[in-house]
């Protein structure tokens, strides 16, 4: 029973794949980069290869013509020559170098997507540890990686085989062809073994990349019980988050109610809206103290009730101010007339001698 209970049967999480993800744990075949990185530069070569010829041959035919004269057969002369044909070299390798590169890159974001990790490049001790080192060298692994090295070795020498016997008779009719012709021929008889070859290690780079896509993907395969536990953890973050919200939201809410009682009035619905507005001289406007609707209005109510702050219906106002202002905001200038008035009312009401507000004027 508890065989079962550890056996690892469920997909892995996407939890556990980005955690996997960030220690470099992908699913990535480097004979497809290889593959596809030659394939580039065949097709570079296809491209630019007799433009390249011409170069070369050019090049070389200067080079020649040059140090056949004795005046430019010293340490300087002889180092401008050998600079120039490396420029030309240079740039005869640089579309193939290029193509190469910009495949390479494309294939492996290709594979393991976009996604940088600095935890891949941490010095990790463990990678010191012999014994570690002795399993990964004479392990499962590198028997399998041997392996399949041999088959690729021979299935792209057989491919190269099959497509080199039938043309040895071609290959022997080249003799007695003028040198020109005769490296025109091999260079073509050259690159189309090429192009075999590169297409039965494209193949057999595929089959590898989907081989480890499927080794990765059991690899991080999990058991019945870490699966609910990886989702009761996301629970228990979510709850926690919502319990801080929660207290958040009370001590704000507590922080409001110990400012109604300093408030000149309280605007309400009469029973649905309370806003609670104080103005003090150094403001130029009344400022929401608090506000809530339902039960928090209720409270309001009786805490102004309580202290003796004066309760005054408005629904139009109380409304108004409710959806529109803010706590601890003043109130807007078209709202200044009704809730001046409001004010002069209270204060007369009141009998109260406090400084008028400038609203009112």
């Amino acid at each position: 029973m508890s065989a079962e209970a550890g056996e690892k049967t469920e997909k892995a999480t996407p939890k556990k794949r980005d955690d996997a993800r960030k220690k470099g744990t992908v699913a990535k075949s480097t004979d497809l980069n290889g593959s596809i990185v030659l394939l580039a530069g065949l097709g570079a070569l296809f491209a630019t290869g007799r433009a390249t010829y011409e170069r070369l041959q050019a090049s070389m035919a200067s080079f020649f013509h040059h140090i056949s004269d004795p005046s430019i057969v010293n340490d300087q002369g002889m180092t401008a020559l050998f600079g120039e044909l490396g420029k030309v070299v240079g740039l005869s390798v640089a579309p193939i170098a290029a193509a190469g590169l910009v495949a390479g890159v494309l294939t492996s974001v290709a594979q393991v997507k976009w996604k940088p990790s600095a935890q891949i490049i941490k010095p990790d001790p463990k990678k010191l540890n012999p014994i570690s080192g002795a399993k990964n060298l004479f392990g499962k692994r590198a028997i399998f990686e041997t392996a399949k090295n041999i088959l690729k070795v021979a299935v792209v020498g057989a491919v190269v085989a099959m497509i080199l016997f039938p043309r040895i008779s071609d290959v022997a009719a080249l003799v007695g062809m003028p040198p020109a012709e005769l490296m025109a021929s091999l260079v073509h008889q050259v690159l189309v073994l090429a192009l075999w070859a590169t297409a039965a290690y494209l193949v057999i780079a595929a089959a590898d990349y989907g081989y480890q896509v499927y080794e990765t993907n059991k690899n991080l395969k999990m058991t019945k019980e870490e699966v609910k536990q990886e989702f009761k953890n996301q629970e228990q973050s979510a709850e926690l988050k919502g319990a801080i919200k929660r207290k958040q939201m009370g001590a704000a809410r507590a922080r409001m109610m110990a400012d109604v009682p300093e408030a000149d009035v309280i605007v309400t619905n009469p029973t649905h809206y309370s806003v609670a507005l104080k103005y003090s001289p150094d403001k130029s406007a009344p400022v929401v103290v608090a506000k809530g609707k339902d039960i928090i209005a209720f409270r309001i109510r009786e805490i102004a009730a309580a202290n003796g702050v004066p309760i005054v219906p408005d629904p139009p106002l109380a409304r108004s101010l409710h959806a529109s202002v803010e706590v601890g905001h003043m109130i807007p200038e078209e709202m200044f007339q009704a809730v001046a008035s409001l004010l002069a009312y209270v204060y007369r009401t009141a009998g109260q001698r406090r400084q008028p507000s400038p609203l009112a004027a």
